[in-house]
């Protein structure tokens, strides 16, 4: 009986249980992402650093790089444009809240970043440079 009771309480709760990661969770995946898209499109971690920085002047490797993290947070479709709609659900559901209220701002904006469709590296590029321009204090790309 008191198992049923726990059961109901446990299935009434899970809609108000709020799950975002914590800013420590949240480092430690952007971390993973960041080690996996390295490995993967071979920048050096001094291009990786600067466009941390606002510096989105590196070459092919670190282009790709962008677009190995876009591709894998499901922020850029076939047809390589910015699904942003995807990206402002995915900082709700995951995002510590410090992240999530000005990252979905800076994603509305930016929906209309890519102006190179045909060069899915450069238009990974072009939505991560407008991400960082729009609010380069909460830059959340690894």
């Amino acid at each position: 009986m008191k198992f049923c009771f726990f059961l109901l309480c446990s299935c009434l709760a899970a809609p108000y249980v709020y799950s975002a990661m914590t800013e420590k969770q949240l480092n430690a995946a952007k971390k993973l992402m960041r080690n996996t898209c390295q490995n993967k499109a071979k920048p050096t971690s001094e291009q990786i650093d600067a466009m941390q920085k606002g510096d989105f002047n590196g070459d092919r490797n670190a282009q790709c790089y962008l677009l190995c993290i876009l591709s894998t947070y499901k922020l850029l479709t076939k047809e390589n444009t910015f699904d942003w709609e995807n990206g402002i659900k995915a900082l709700a559901a995951n995002a510590p809240a410090s992240v999530a209220g000005p990252g979905s701002a800076t994603l509305k904006n930016c929906k209309d970043a890519v102006k190179t469709p045909s060069d899915r590296c450069v238009a990974s590029t072009e939505i991560a440079k407008c991400i960082y321009d729009d609010n380069p204090s909460n830059y959340f790309l690894p």
